[in-house]
């Protein structure tokens, strides 16, 4: 029969409370040297000097507290700039200006119009870099020595750690440590054997974990850094047929950066010989788009003869230096001619329209700054506001107003009513071309009612009052594109994906510590003693000191009992006054009882 015992007490421990208080301050040692964080001290130095306290605030800002209170400020300081427009749209911001004049001149104070780059968000951000260099540094060098240093020898009271399991056996205590070795090697443990002992530590991957999501979040504030320095973008509507150069002066606008400017644009354009649009024409989804495709011929540099062929796709740039065009919008551009009082050609061509909807119900204004003289002889402007509906119902009545039924062009229909007066271009103020000032414009009507009229393709209105004609010649696809350059996404990329392979190694992985320890006996046998000590209390970390034990006794199995009579001259002998020693280990009725399977666990 074999000797098996969890948790002992041997007969040479100390006892009392200060045997426990000794174990409970060797335990906590142990465990907090299992974690590489370093030490923080939130003790306020007095009668230090100046050194001593820009120490103490250098310790401060550099603790993980503080860097978690700093991500949470900036994550805060960022949600202005989702609600109050940014600079980055002049007409946005100019509106809201006129909207609220009240608390205008305080937002311009507080740099609301640019949050992103205003003195306080910056100032967030580059303690927040400070703070996690200051973080990483010295907890990557601790860590480095923990990986050049050997495991913690074994702890003279193996009994005193959460898990613990002994037997005896005939092997030597040599080839017993020498085969724990081995075993623990096996296991993928760090091992190392030394006086009559062997430690092994495992899990160290939580802590490279730990260190990843770490530089990995440093990665990703450094690519978003680097992205608002050092990139540019803009917008631009293209019809088919034609083209685009990639200067500021063919954009519809531009927004730069400290470090990226108008003349830093890669040298390269494109022309748009086509547009695919192709929607669901049944079921429940019908109107949902299957494919957007821009057909184009681009060229790089200056040297417009050397052009490729390309497509670009919904999220499928086209990627020229280290600029990416991307497909963001699509709608049409009625094509009309717009004759004066006198029947003169004074305006032709293609105007778009913007998409409203997903049905792209397109609402537009079509502006005639050259009409000339009107009926009364006096120079007047003209414009034509309505909607380009591609799929017209056969009856309005049935939607209540102008609005498409489907997003291609099945059935299309330019419905528009006409306004005279002065358009104000002139005045100096920005305007939006999608859009009408109608404040110096006069609406014209029919029997007192606005005159407004529904086209088909080559149908014409005569306006009223003598004011020319309109006809609707057709239509045109259009494009929207936006040409970004953005050199940190990669990194910014990278530094996500890294901080959550991070985050689950440090989760999931846990480290801890194995000892085994074998001694020769006073009767001849050995005593085999494994302990374990975990970063956190887990039931496997009880579980994987079975399976080692139960492995182990394949080289140390366990011992039988002693013979009979031996244990009846013990039984004989009185026992003393504190009962039977503490350091015999308890019978067990098998040798499978000599590992249990799930050793005791002591909190």
């Amino acid at each position: 029969m074999s000797d098996t015992k969890t948790s002992p007490q041997p007969a040479d421990a100390a006892e009392g409370p200060d045997a426990e208080r000794l174990g409970d301050a060797e335990r906590l040692s142990d465990v907090e040297r299992l974690s590489t964080a370093p030490e923080e001290n939130d003790t306020v130095p007095a009668g230090i000097g100046v050194l001593g306290w820009l120490r103490w605030f250098w310790r401060q800002l550099t603790s993980m507290r503080v860097a978690l209170l700093l991500l949470f400020l900036l994550s805060l300081a960022a949600i202005p700039g989702s609600l109050v427009p940014q600079d980055t749209n002049a007409f946005k911001v100019a509106e809201w200006k006129n909207a609220h004049q009240g608390v205008a001149p305080l937002f311009e104070k507080l740099q609301l119009f640019d949050v992103y780059g205003s003195v306080w968000f910056s100032a967030i951000y580059i303690l927040l870099f400070v703070s996690l260099a200051g973080c990483i540094l010295p907890r990557t060098w601790q860590f480095v020595g923990v990986l050049r240093a050997a495991p913690p020898a074994a702890p003279r009271n193996l009994t005193r750690m959460p898990v613990y399991a002994a037997w005896h056996t005939g092997a030597d205590p040599a080839a017993v440590n020498a085969a724990a070795h081995r075993l623990l090697k096996k296991r993928g443990f760090r091992a190392a054997a030394g006086s009559g002992s062997v430690a092994a530590e495992k899990g160290y991957l939580r802590e490279v974990g730990n260190l990843l999501f770490h530089f990995a979040l440093f990665a990703l504030l450094a690519g978003f850094a680097w992205a608002s320095l050092f990139s540019g973008s803009g917008t631009k509507i293209v019809l088919e047929g034609q083209g685009y150069s990639n200067t500021t002066t063919q954009l519809d606008d531009f927004t730069g950066s400290a470090f990226y400017g108008v003349d830093d644009l890669d040298a390269f354009g494109f022309k748009l010989d086509g547009f695919t649009a192709d929607f669901q024409t049944s079921g429940p989804a019908a109107g949902t788009a299957k494919e957007f495709v821009a057909n184009v011929r681009y060229w790089e540099g200056a040297d417009t003869s050397k052009q490729k062929h390309a497509e670009i796709e919904v999220n499928h740039p086209l990627e020229v230096g280290g600029t990416k065009v991307f497909l963001t919008a699509h709608g049409f551009a009625p094509v009309v001619t717009v004759r004066n009082a006198k029947d003169e050609v004074v305006y032709r061509g293609p105007t778009v329209f913007l998409p409203q909807d997903s049905n792209v119900t397109s609402p537009g204004v079509i502006k005639v700054n050259d009409y000339g003289t009107g009926p009364d002889g006096q120079k007047t402007q003209l414009a034509l506001s309505g909607m380009f509906l591609p799929t017209a119902p056969d009856d309005f009545n049935e939607t209540g107003r102008p609005v498409s039924v489907f997003p291609a062009a099945a059935n299309p229909r330019l419905v528009i009513t006409a306004y005279v007066g002065d358009l104000r271009t002139d005045s100096g103020l920005p305007q939006n071309v999608y859009e009408l000032d109608d404040k110096a414009m006069t609406q014209l009507k029919v029997n007192g009612q606005p005159a407004s009229v529904p086209l088909q393709v080559g149908q014409g209105w005569q306006l009223p009052d003598g004011y020319g004609s309109v006809t609707f010649d057709g239509y045109q696809q259009w494009a929207n594109f936006t040409v970004s350059h953005r050199p940190g996404n990669a990194v910014a990329l990278t530094g996500a994906v890294c901080a959550i392979l991070g985050l689950i190694g440090s989760l999931f992985v846990q480290r801890r510590r194995i000892w085994v320890r074998a001694t020769a006996g006073a009767d001849g046998r050995t005593l085999v003693e494994v302990a374990g000590l975990g970063r956190s209390e887990s039931a496997r970390t009880a579980e994987e000191l079975a399976e080692v034990a139960v492995e182990l006794q394949d080289d140390a199995p366990a011992a039988d009992e002693p013979p009979a009579a031996d244990a009846s001259q013990a039984a004989d002998e009185p026992p003393g006054p504190d009962g039977p020693a503490d350091d015999a280990p308890a019978a067990a009725d098998s040798p499978a009882a000599a590992v249990p399977t799930a050793p005791e666990t002591k909190e």
